[in-house]
């Protein structure tokens, strides 16, 4: 039986952690340089939901999964969360290579635009919430 982790607007959500992912520790140098680059949509989202201030969930900001470095991940859902801003622009293939990768390995990736976050933030995490339910709701 999976286990209740929270509710999302009195549905419940289950827990879908994915256990053994890989770590490239080669890519540990990068992170403190990503993060302290504050790149502003991503400082906005992390504002929403750090210390479990969306609905209980722990987002890490900056992980490490495989060779790639995801935007934010929250470990107990699988979930990984993607801010796509100028940096994606002519990268179709890698970044459809990345996310096939990634859901190979049994996760979820929600994908929302630099723009909306910066302009539209409580549209987003009313689709962030949308997205859980569809994805993790208890059945």
């Amino acid at each position: 039986m999976k286990k209740i982790l929270t509710e999302i607007n009195g549905i419940p959500i289950y827990r879908n952690f994915v256990e053994d992912l890989p770590y490239n520790p080669q890519l540990k140098p990068l992170l403190s340089g990503k993060r302290k680059a504050g790149i502003l949509s991503e400082v906005v989202f992390w504002k929403q939901v750090r210390a479990k201030s969306f609905h209980q969930l722990d987002f890490d900001r900056q992980r490490i999964i495989g060779n790639y470095i995801v935007d934010f991940y929250v470990k107990t859902l699988g979930l990984i969360i993607e801010i796509d801003g100028w940096s994606h622009n002519n990268k179709e293939i890698y970044d459809e290579v990345r996310q096939q990768y990634l859901e190979s390995l049994g996760l979820t990736i929600f994908r929302i635009t630099d723009f909306d976050v910066k302009n539209n933030i409580a549209v987003v995490m009313k689709d962030l919430e949308n997205f859980i339910i569809e994805n993790y709701k208890y059945l």
